[in-house]
């Protein structure tokens, strides 16, 4: 799931526009940006509505493009699964475009590839196929497999990314920039009750932090490979940080003051993204990022910055 933001030409996408025209097909939109992925019971259960009903509204968004399903096992039988695609769908009266430039550009950092860390045991890296060197050595971190990671997780510290800074390149004004990542807190095994306060840092500055409730393992995520141990830690919560001229927010909430323009991105040829355990945290109950292959969304580490 690289792309956040889904731009609309209402005369090519009638079918987009039909299924956003639905109150019930909005809410249902918002309820998996909210919850994440469920299946057809569930959704159905949350929103008060017959199975038939939540079923045909589904498959009217999965035609359009809104969402995407995945069969799963489930107790009895197969489930079908849901996630929502996009973060921003925009509408745009004017797709046949007068502008030479995008208006959004969007980079996906694969998870293994930071320029700077500093982590604690218990930690690790797997690929999709394996574990990458040995469990609970720091060094791991240095392997140049680790550009294959797909899963890394730690107790304390931090990884560091550098992405490319497009504003620096063409002169243009950011007006915001959005970090998304699938997130959860790291203990030995799992526990869903194990909160932990996970922060990013943006050119060093700090932009507020997220309390992950758990590390969560009660079911296998939906793109963890078979191989990976039940026991370990499964998927996480999908989480957007979004920066503007108002302050930081995560998923739409306030978090931090700090705004775009206090993070001096226009000074830099890079956009340098910690994440990490701060040192003072209150819960410092550690971390794990899933990656593509893992987890419960198809994506890596996700930078979208809007002119």
């Amino acid at each position: 799931m690289e792309t956040k933001l889904l731009t609309v030409d209402p005369m090519k996408d009638a079918e987009v526009v039909q299924a956003l025209g639905s109150p019930t097909r909005i809410e249902i939109l918002n309820l998996l940006r909210q919850k994440g992925p469920l299946n057809v019971n569930d959704i159905a259960g949350h929103m008060g509505l017959p199975q038939s009903t939540a079923a045909t509204n589904l498959k009217a968004l999965e035609q359009a493009g809104l969402i995407q399903t995945q069969t799963m096992k489930a107790t009895k039988g197969n489930q079908k699964v849901c996630s929502c695609i996009y973060d921003e769908i925009l509408i745009r009266f004017d797709a046949s475009g007068t502008k030479s430039a995008e208006d959004v550009v969007t980079v996906s950092m694969p998870i293994g590839l930071f320029t700077e860390f500093e982590v604690e045991a218990p930690c690790g890296l797997c690929s999709v196929n394996n574990v990458i060197g040995m469990l609970d050595v720091q060094e791991v971190f240095l392997d140049p497999q680790r550009m294959q990671a797909a899963l890394l997780w730690f107790t304390r510290g931090y990884v560091e990314y550098k992405f490319p800074n497009n504003a620096k390149v063409t002169g243009r004004k950011i007006r915001k920039v959005d970090f998304s990542a699938e997130l959860s807190s790291e203990t030995p095994a799992t526990n869903a009750n194990w909160p932990s306060d996970i922060s990013i840092w943006v050119n060093g500055i700090k932009a507020g932090h997220w309390t992950s409730p758990g590390d969560f393992g009660d079911r296998r995520g939906m793109y963890s490979p078979a191989w990976w141990k039940l026991s370990g830690s499964q998927y996480g919560k999908l989480k957007t940080w979004t920066i503007d001229d108002k302050g930081t927010w995560i998923d739409g909430a306030m978090v931090s003051t700090q705004t775009i323009a206090s993070l001096g991105i226009a000074d830099h040829h890079s956009i340098r993204f910690r994440i990490g355990i701060d040192e003072k945290a209150d819960n410092p109950g550690g971390m794990n990022i899933f990656g593509k292959g893992f987890g419960d969304f198809d994506q890596d580490l996700v930078m979208s910055i809007y002119f």
